[in-house]
């Protein structure tokens, strides 16, 4: 549980204790996906506290395991009981092999009704949570979602560019502190993960949806609610300016190296 849940509201924009639903679409909406520590060579820390003092004090963003959790220590502090714990592979990208179990996602119990709930899935993922069952598309502010069966697999999809696509799949067992930390740690040191080779970004707002990657080249993408995707590729030197125009980042600058680096506070 948080030290402090109100501190907490206060970063995503409330001022009192809310619905799952409320909750859930102003963390997404308030604090941004970065993989800024992994890129620095540092695994992030699961601990509550550390991430209360990361995302709330500091007013970081992070990625799925650390803002998943903080959501999951925020929603038990308000009072909600039945929240698990659920990893999944992405299926976002070339086809092929399937990847690691390096997503984390929620199921939440609230008033008898199980939810799925996923504040951590970049610039492309939830506003709201869906129903934890296979059940027909819901629409979240002209954004489409849906959960289908695919083998023994549940699959989170999203309609984009005309066409339904898959987010990620996992099966519906709940896992452990300890699995979560061996896929945070695998996600966050092994040298062929995007989050260490390079900066990967994402701000969710209720009309568009932003990403940035520079693993070789910057490439920014923006979907408006409705509207095909749009894709620039700006300047590496344009690349701190728009963290912190765009996605609310700041303190982001070039190394001698030529990566990228974000001021820490304490």
């Amino acid at each position: 549980m948080l030290s402090d849940v109100d501190a907490y509201l206060k970063r995503i924009g409330l001022r009192a204790p809310a619905p799952l639903a409320v909750v859930h679409r102003a963390h997404a909406t308030s604090i941004p996906f970065e993989n800024f520590d992994p890129l620095m060579g540092r695994s992030p820390s699961l601990d509550v506290t550390r991430l209360e003092e990361k995302f709330v004090a500091h007013r970081r963003g992070g990625y799925c395991f650390e803002q998943n959790l903080l959501l999951k220590a925020a929603l038990e502090s308000m009072g909600t009981t039945d929240v698990t714990t659920y990893l999944a592979r992405v299926r976002m990208g070339p086809v092929g092999a399937p990847r690691p179990l390096d997503h984390l996602l929620l199921r939440v119990v609230e008033d008898g009704v199980a939810w799925l709930a996923d504040v951590g899935f970049g610039g492309g993922g939830l506003l709201d949570p869906v129903p934890f069952t296979i059940s027909a598309e819901v629409d979240q502010s002209g954004w489409r979602y849906r959960l289908i069966e695919d083998g023994e697999e549940h699959v989170l999809q999203t309609f984009q560019d005309g066409e339904w696509v898959d987010c990620y799949g996992f099966v519906p067992t709940p896992v452990p502190l300890v699995d979560i930390e061996v896929a945070n740690w695998f996600t966050s040191t092994h040298p062929t993960s995007p989050f260490v080779t390079g900066v990967f970004v994402g701000a969710r707002r209720v009309d568009r949806c932003l990403s940035l990657m520079t693993s070789e080249t910057p490439v920014l993408i923006e979907r408006a609610v409705g509207g095909p995707s749009v894709v620039s590729t700006p300047g590496l030197d344009e690349v701190p300016g728009i963290l912190d125009s765009r996605f609310g980042i700041g303190g982001v600058s070039r190394t001698p190296e030529g990566s990228f680096e974000i001021a820490v506070v304490g």
